[in-house]
């Protein structure tokens, strides 16, 4: 009976080991399957790219606010064509001149002199020249009776053409003294304000144009024209037409308005800047030539512009782009044009709508229909 009795008991020990060694067996293939299938889910989430987004900016444009200088519309300094000592002066700074009005006179005894000497030489040779003309004519009557021969009276001919030479010549040395002689008057060029006098009654007077030598400067400021030297980064900014408004210290509060007239064409490479022409009204007078001044331009841009930071750009061959992402993580690839940089943004022209999610900066490689994973929350 007792091993009657433990034989069941045997069975039922080893049924009990069989099933928890299966249960062991199946526990651990199935948690080797979970750990595979989670390093698997790693792995790709290691191979997606890991991005963070940054949501364009709204822009808003400024008034663009640079330092000219304001210059008169036309200058013109006086310089001394002829040498001598200053008579007198009749307009002095700040005074008012029409074009042809006198400024100042000076006495030159040395050209009187060569006047004088010239037209003595003129005198002389025309007296030569007609007597060369009646021996030319008396020696043309004997050729006639055969008196002379043909080559004597040629001489006489050709003695004639070269004394009237001498008389032409002679007499264009007079008219050249005669017109030096018109500039001992010193004259306006036109209407405009005396705006330096570099001379007195007295002062000896040198032929010369070289700068500071002027006598007399004579502006128009009716009209002035203003100069700015505008940076490369705002030169789209600027249109010839285009309005602008002047303020000077000496009159606070008071604008001006001006008008773009030109621009040089070309930026310095020592500024970086290009040198902007505009044109104000000044009939009240109340501008000064050589006066600083700030120009405002009006802006011409959209007020509702578009901004991303230079880093969101994807700048290739096929042009600009940047990266946009859907909910789901997938990549557009959008082209854009770039309006103007401000350095830390660039504004773009179109291809972007605001609220779009953009990707700050874009990884190489980057194409549309790729999937990233987003890091952080957008910028906004």
């Amino acid at each position: 009976m007792p091993v009657q009795t433990s034989r069941p008991r045997r069975h039922l020990f080893a049924v009990v080991m069989v099933a928890v060694a299966a249960a062991i067996v199946v526990f651990g293939v199935m948690n080797r399957r979970t750990q595979a299938n989670q390093l698997q889910e790693l792995a790709a989430g290691q191979a997606l790219a890991t991005v963070a987004l940054v949501a364009p900016s709204s822009i808003t444009h400024a008034a663009l606010q640079l330092p000219g200088r304001i210059e008169a519309w036309s200058r013109a300094p006086i310089y001394a064509r002829v040498s001598g000592y200053l008579t007198h002066w009749t307009v002095d700074i700040g005074g008012s001149v029409k074009a042809g009005q006198v400024l100042a006179e000076i006495e030159t005894p040395d050209l009187d002199q060569q006047l004088l000497q010239a037209r003595a030489e003129l005198v002389t040779a025309r007296s030569a020249a007609n007597q060369a003309a009646n021996t030319a004519r008396r020696w043309q009557l004997l050729a006639q009776s055969q008196a002379v021969s043909q080559q004597e009276v040629e001489e006489r001919t050709s003695d004639l053409a070269s004394r009237r030479s001498v008389v032409n010549a002679l007499q264009a040395n007079v008219d050249r003294v005669q017109v030096m002689q018109s500039y001992k008057r010193l004259v306006a060029p036109f209407d405009g304000i005396v705006t330096e006098r570099n001379t007195d009654i007295g002062s000896l007077i040198n032929v010369g144009m070289t700068p500071g030598s002027e006598l007399f400067v004579v502006s128009d400021v009716r009209r002035l024209r203003v100069y700015v030297s505008v940076p490369q980064r705002q030169l789209a900014l600027i249109r010839p037409g285009g309005l602008a408004q002047i303020f000077v210290p000496e009159r606070p509060g008071k604008a001006y308005a001006a008008t773009v007239e030109s621009l040089s064409q070309a930026v310095d490479s020592g500024s970086g800047a290009m040198r902007v022409q505009l044109s104000v009204d000044n009939a009240q007078g109340e501008l000064l030539p050589g006066a600083f001044a700030n120009v405002q331009f009006e802006s011409s841009g959209n007020a509702n512009g578009v901004g991303l930071p230079p880093s969101a750009l994807i700048i290739g061959k096929n042009g600009v782009h940047v990266a946009i992402v859907d909910a789901g993580g997938i990549v557009e690839l959008k082209p854009v044009m770039i309006a103007r940089d401000y350095g830390a943004v660039i504004e773009l022209a179109g291809g972007l709508a605001m609220g779009e999610q953009v990707i700050a900066n874009p990884p190489d490689g980057l194409a549309s229909g790729d999937q990233v994973r987003v890091a952080t929350a957008p910028k906004g």
